[in-house]
């Protein structure tokens, strides 16, 4: 799917379904927070969450106190979402509306978070120019965290076909700029009282002698 394909489409899967009529509905994102705490990223770090659309990730950044947070979608529609939900703490949040694949950020991050936004990139040479901006813009001793649907999870999404993982393989994909810090399982439940498995594992920058 072409890059334009991709933001009409996903324009108007916010555009028609309501936040808890979508498989990511998830009003408490346990496990982003839990990789938080275990890194114990500080409250001034800045955090960067790729696909966050209107998710709810943002909101209990803000409430844990964290003052350096930007939002990146591929739907300006989901980013108006969520500004409207959070109100006057929208203005506390550098919002982009940018594809992932070809997003050039202007500044580094400490704790750069992708919760499903990687494996809707198939294509090689996305992939590898997304890899290649983490690379760039995550800094020498931050934090890298990606989920993604597993070998054991859907094969589609909002109807876009998505590229699987598994512990080896997203470690294999990502070894030449970081080293695997830990991966786990995790089982998430949709509105629609489904479950989708996930892979979530976290990278730390391979130093450069």
């Amino acid at each position: 799917m072409e890059h334009l394909d991709r933001k009409k489409h996903w324009e108007n899967i916010y555009q028609t379904k309501d936040l808890k009529d979508v498989s990511w509905y998830q009003p408490t994102p346990t496990t982003s927070l839990d990789f938080l705490k275990q890194f114990n990223i500080s409250k001034t770090s800045k955090i960067i969450d790729i696909g966050g659309g209107d998710s709810f990730f943002v909101d209990h950044l803000l409430d844990l106190g964290y003052s350096d947070i930007t939002v990146l979608d591929i739907s300006a529609v989901s980013l108006d979402k969520a500004k409207q939900r959070l109100g006057d703490l929208a203005k506390k949040v550098k919002w982009i509306v940018a594809d992932a694949s070809t997003f050039k950020p202007t500044e580094q991050y400490d704790f750069w978070h992708d919760r499903a936004a990687f494996h809707f990139l198939t294509r090689e040479q996305d992939i590898t120019s997304y890899i290649d901006t983490i690379q760039q813009s995550i800094k020498p001793k931050g934090v890298l965290v990606i989920g993604t649907f597993s070998e054991q999870g859907p094969q589609k999404c909002s109807g876009i076909e998505i590229k699987q993982y598994s512990e080896v393989s997203m470690t294999n994909r990502l070894k030449e700029f970081f080293e695997k810090i830990k991966c786990i399982s995790v089982d998430h439940m949709t509105p629609f009282n489904t479950i989708q498995n996930f892979i979530f594992c976290s990278f730390k920058k391979i130093s450069v002698s």
